[in-house]
């Protein structure tokens, strides 16, 4: 039925629903590329490594060698960190409160377009199902406009088929952007925790007597 039709030509039989999913699907691989290149770039730092070299700077009381290496490492955990050695010489609290603030705001970073890929991949499939619905209408009504609503079998098959290629792409949209967000949403949490034992380890080291 579908054999050797081009990729124009199945979202032709798709009509406008599929220039929607395309646009979703677009966008939906254009996040997940980009998040993978923020996250990769703000996380490549192992939390062990760095607080072994962090703390090599403290302990030898070289805070300004500490914040020229967090600064030239430019991670979420390095901010963190420097948020708190820009605070060095205040009360534990304060330290603590300036960290805080900081990994709200790599949180906040990290989670940045996340909630499009959450949006993307819950709502695509009842695009895809519209898509379908409509196709299925359109296709009883060509039938009813043949002869006497005679228009036969594979008439009837061939419409709902088409029809159905819309809810396919929808799934096929959809699942990889729910994974994608899972996947992300869980490396956040994941980041946010490594962030908060860099804090307390850092506020220690400053306070340590």
């Amino acid at each position: 039925m579908f054999e050797g039709k081009s990729v124009l030509e199945f979202i032709q039989i798709g009509g406008a629903t599929m220039y929607v999913l395309l646009f979703c699907s677009v966008l939906s691989i254009t996040v997940i590329v980009e998040r993978l290149i923020f996250f990769w770039k703000r996380t490549r730092s192992k939390r062990t490594g760095f607080m072994a070299e962090l703390s090599g700077f403290i302990l030898s009381s070289d805070v300004p060698g500490a914040m020229a290496f967090c600064a030239g490492k430019n991670t979420t955990l390095a901010n963190v960190a420097n948020a708190g050695l820009l605070m060095r010489g205040k009360s534990t609290e304060k330290i603590m409160n300036a960290m805080d603030r900081q990994i709200s705001i790599e949180v906040k970073d990290l989670e940045r377009s996340l909630s499009v890929l959450g949006s993307i991949g819950s709502t695509v499939v009842y695009i895809g199902l519209f898509g379908t619905v409509l196709g299925i209408i359109n296709a009883f009504q060509q039938i009813a406009q043949t002869a006497g609503g005679g228009g036969g079998m594979d008439t009837v098959i061939t419409g709902i088929a088409e029809a159905l290629i819309c809810t396919a792409t929808g799934i096929l949209v959809a699942v990889p952007a729910v994974v994608a967000y899972n996947l992300l949403t869980k490396r956040v949490e994941n980041f946010a925790t490594e962030m908060e034992i860099v804090a307390s380890e850092t506020v220690d080291l400053l306070t340590k007597d």
